[in-house]
C-alpha cells in the first residue's frame, strides 16, 4: 500500500552525501510529480524514514557514518521499503552486496534524471502490483546468519550496470549488448540478467580463477 500523499506519483526518500546530485535528483523527480523527503547521510535518512514510510528509496553507497548498504538493511529489516542505489562504484564485491541486500535496481553514476525517472515509476509499479511482504525481522544473536537466496525480481538494471561499468559503455550500449547476449544463448533477457551477475559473484569468490 503506497504511503504517498494524495496527487502524488509516491513518496521516493533519496540520500546522497553529493550536495550537487542530491539536489538535481529531488528536484527532477519533484517536476515528475512525486513527494520527495532528502538526507545527506544515513542516520538522517533512517530518521526520515522511520517519520515518513517512503514508497522507495534511492540510495548513495559510500557516504560518512552509516552507509548506503546500512540504510538498505533498516529499509528491509524495519520497514519493508523497497530501495535502489545509485553509485558510482561497480566492482564485484559491491555488486555482490547489492544483490544480497535484495535491491530493486542498481544504476551507475553519472546518471540523468531522465534515466532515473523510468527506473522509479517502474519500481514502484512493481510494487504496488505486489502484496507488500512483511518487515524482515533480525534473526537472534545465537542463531545463523540469514541468507538471501531470492534472485532480483528484475535483474536486468544490474546487469546492464555491470557491463557498463566493465566495457565503458553507455547505458543504451549495455541494454544492446545484453540483448544480443540473450538472444546468442536462446535466453529471455532477464534470465540473461541473471546468469551474468551469477557469473560475476563466482568470479569475486575465494579462489576463483
Amino acid at each position: 500500500m503506497s504511503n504517498s500523499s494524495p496527487g502524488t506519483q509516491g513518496k521516493i526518500l533519496v540520500v546522497d552525501d553529493d550536495r550537487l546530485v542530491l539536489a538535481t535528483v529531488v528536484h527532477g523527480l519533484a517536476r515528475a510529480g512525486y513527494e520527495v523527503i532528502d538526507a545527506d547521510n544515513g542516520d538522517d535518512a533512517i530518521l526520515l524514514a522511520r517519520a515518513n514510510k517512503p514508497d522507495l528509496a534511492l540510495l548513495d553507497i559510500r557516504m560518512e557514518g552509516k552507509s548506503g548498504f546500512d540504510v538498505a538493511a533498516y529499509l528491509r529489516e524495519s520497514l519493508g521499503t523497497p530501495f535502489m542505489f545509485l553509485s558510482a562504484f561497480a566492482d564485484d564485491e559491491t555488486l555482490a552486496r547489492v544483490k544480497e541486500l535484495g535491491a530493486v535496481a542498481y544504476l551507475v553514476k553519472p546518471l540523468d534524471i531522465a534515466q532515473i525517472v523510468p527506473t522509479v515509476a517502474a519500481a514502484l509499479a512493481n510494487r504496488r502490483a505486489q502484496p507488500a511482504p512483511p518487515p524482515v525481522r533480525p534473526a537472534p544473536v545465537a542463531a545463523p546468519a540469514a541468507v538471501t537466496t531470492d534472485p532480483l525480481a528484475n535483474p536486468v538494471p544490474i546487469a546492464v550496470g555491470v557491463l557498463m561499468h566493465r566495457y565503458s559503455l553507455s547505458r543504451q550500449e549495455a541494454l544492446t549488448r545484453l540483448s544480443r547476449l540473450a538472444e546468442g544463448d536462446g535466453r529471455n533477457l532477464v534470465d540473461q540478467a541473471r546468469a551474468l551477475i551469477d557469473a560475476v559473484e563466482l568470479l569475486a569468490r575465494p579462489g576463483a580463477p
